[in-house]
């Protein structure tokens, strides 16, 4: 069984060949895999760990590339289910000057959306070690039943739980649903990943250890807030560290975590 299981979107990024230039403006454009989750998986396959993914996709030409990638990658994918009810979600991704990001989603739904508490292998998740996610899955029914099943075999099952909000606001309902959905889920973590940008957002702190502070509960075992090129503040039980960044020549920052 793989050591780590990431569970929620598996989809297509559509990058443009030319940074600047807006969605509306770009007229070439470039298919990559994405979603946060299998991002994670792959990542960490390549770092030899045994990694699955759990989701859905549509049954597609977009959703069996993906599969295909994942299974180029070695990660397992017993946790992987394909619909025939939605297409795989879509996502353009305008890259600014700086090679910041802004999002156009397509899923009204999207197959990763109809993933539900049926969905899942549970014996997949009763045997990880690490259980991954994000709160893309919590958005709406039924993906959001299914992540709290998971989360809730993860933890019967003694499994440590990393949480990386994602915050993707264009796809909730309100900046208000966002808050609130991402603050109900974060206390099921032992491991956070969040950036500074969602950390100031989730808790309205713009100073880090205050924001730590909020977010911080008795079973977290590890904050990690990243900081773009000026490092990573995280927070264990026994205090707050830094790590400095260092620094690179930025072209796009999708998929860099």
């Amino acid at each position: 069984m793989p050591d780590v299981v990431a569970f929620g979107e598996l989809l297509i990024d559509f990058v443009p060949t030319e940074a600047g230039l807006g969605v509306g403006g770009t007229a070439l454009w470039e298919r990559a895999p994405g979603g946060a989750p299998a991002n994670v998986a792959v990542g960490l396959a390549r770092l030899g760990v045994t990694a699955a993914f759990s989701g859905m996709v549509g049954d597609d030409p977009f959703g069996h590339y993906l599969a295909d990638v994942l299974r180029d990658n070695a990660v397992d994918l017993r946790g992987l289910r394909f619909s025939a009810q939605a297409r795989t979600a879509l996502a353009f991704v305008a890259l600014q000057p700086d090679g910041q990001r802004d999002f156009v989603f397509y899923r009204h739904p999207s197959a990763d959306m109809l993933f539900g508490p049926a969905d899942l292998d549970e014996a997949l998740i009763a045997a990880c070690s690490i259980f991954h996610c994000g709160s893309i899955s919590v958005i709406s029914e039924p993906n959001r039943a299914a992540t709290y099943r998971a989360l809730e075999l993860a933890r019967q099952h003694g499994r440590l739980i990393s949480i990386d909000p994602n915050l993707r606001l264009p796809l909730w309902p309100s900046a208000e649903a966002a808050r609130a959905g991402i603050r109900a889920l974060l206390p099921h973590a032992d491991v956070i990943k969040i950036s500074e940008d969602e950390a100031q957002f989730l808790t309205g702190e713009a100073d880090l250890a205050r924001a730590a502070r909020q977010l911080w509960h008795p079973s977290l075992k590890l904050l990690a807030i990243t900081e773009g090129g000026a490092g990573c503040t995280y927070v264990t039980a026994a205090g707050l560290g830094r790590v400095a960044g260092f620094s690179v020549q930025t072209v796009d920052t999708t998929g860099a975590g």
